[in-house]
């Protein structure tokens, strides 16, 4: 599959809560980050996705990122197809970029582009 999804996030009211939630039911590992945000990891070593906050203090969303190596290119097909560039690509993270679109009903979908890996 040459764009898989590789991250999702569940935003809501109590992140910390919502966290707990996915936890128990899948028995997923839940680690603390910045900003009231939990990491969540569901096998393996590295998180495979995110718990937080909604920023907008609305009843919250759940974004799943698929990988790409042109975010511009990604965005500018999905405006050609009838969506609608919602974030521009954006490094939140060191090395990593994300953008987001909405599909032409208005579903909100991330566009990630990862960084090298850390070394070590």
């Amino acid at each position: 599959m040459p764009h898989p999804v590789i991250w999702y996030e569940v935003m809501g009211r109590d992140a910390e809560s919502l966290s707990r939630f996915y936890s128990d039911l899948f028995e997923w590992k839940v680690d603390p980050a910045p900003n009231d945000y939990f990491m969540l990891t569901a096998e393996g070593d590295a998180p495979s996705a995110g718990v937080g906050a909604d920023p907008s203090g609305g009843d919250g969303h759940v974004t799943f990122y698929v990988e790409t190596d042109d975010l511009q290119a990604s965005l500018d097909k999905a405006e050609t197809l009838g969506g609608r560039t919602v974030m521009p690509p954006t490094e939140p993270m060191q090395g990593t970029t994300i953008a987001l679109f909405a599909d032409p009903e208005g579903h909100v979908v991330g566009l990630v582009k990862p960084g090298p890996p850390p070394e070590g």
